[in-house]
């Protein structure tokens, strides 16, 4: 049998290689009858030859990775860990670790903070350092201890700028996991710390002369089992206490009406 001329062994190769390419080689091959050379478009020529529910099935490249869950459908440990290898937004690059949150997983209390920080970096956990410790201060004075019926998180779950904080894209991006954690913990009643998470919990930014001193509804995107608001209440975050110590005076107000109104829930 004589060898193909070499234009001919050419274009076969390359229409074998075209095929393999494409997962057709050697479930179709091109039938002895005269035809074209297989060009760059030879899907169009080798598609008809083949079934189409086989041909697709083989097309189609295998999925690098499962499709990501919900976060809505998360339990506890898919939600760290979903949050842990989370990249969504820039703010990842310039931190060590994200930072879940920490505590009792159905306290009744939810302490919220804005973002993590530095100290919160280094150590993985929300309100650490010497904010941490004026937290902990704070709970103490109205009979509540880290970890004991309380949960500790941030809107965000990574350091933002200490001068300027998460933009809005970011922190729309970090909701859903906030959200989820309040629908995980069902909690009687949120003490929302700083101007910017209760913006976050609001969802409106309003004076903070007209935030403190009242009970607010917390409205979650997660309904819970009982589809009723939580109460709200907002006050310093203890980071700004430290900058700002007359304030403390408002946030013992804040806290009073805090512990009342939990008392009133129970």
């Amino acid at each position: 049998m004589n060898a193909l001329p070499v234009p001919e062994q050419d274009s076969a190769r390359r229409r074998e290689d075209v095929l393999r390419e494409l997962n057709l080689y050697p479930l179709w091959q091109r039938r002895q009858s005269a035809a074209p050379a297989v060009t760059d478009m030879a899907v169009q020529a080798v598609l008809p030859e083949a079934d189409p529910v086989q041909v697709a099935a083989l097309a189609m490249p295998p999925s690098s990775a499962p499709a990501t869950p919900e976060v809505s459908q998360l339990g506890w440990a898919a939600l760290k860990q979903q949050v842990k290898d989370c990249t969504a937004c820039s703010l990842r690059a310039g931190c060590t670790q994200t930072v879940f949150g920490a505590g009792a997983e159905r306290a009744d209390w939810l302490f919220v903070g804005s973002w993590p920080t530095e100290y919160d970096d280094m150590q993985g956990q929300p309100f650490a350092g010497p904010p941490g410790q004026l937290l902990d201060n704070m709970l103490a004075a109205i009979g509540l201890k880290r970890g004991e019926n309380v949960y500790l998180s941030n809107v965000v779950k990574c350091t933002g700028s200490i001068t300027r904080g998460p933009q809005p894209a970011q922190i729309a991006q970090c909701a859903p996991y906030l959200s989820r954690q309040i629908a995980l913990l069902q909690p009687k009643l949120i003490v929302a710390l700083g101007h910017a998470t209760a913006t976050a919990l609001l969802g409106e930014d309003r004076e903070w002369s007209s935030l403190r001193g009242m009970v607010h509804d917390f409205r979650a995107r997660e309904k819970a089992p009982q589809h009723e608001p939580i109460p709200l209440i907002i006050t310093h975050h203890p980071a700004a206490l430290l900058l700002s110590p007359l304030n403390k005076a408002q946030t013992w107000r804040d806290l009073c009406l805090a512990r009342d109104t939990m008392q009133g829930l129970v």
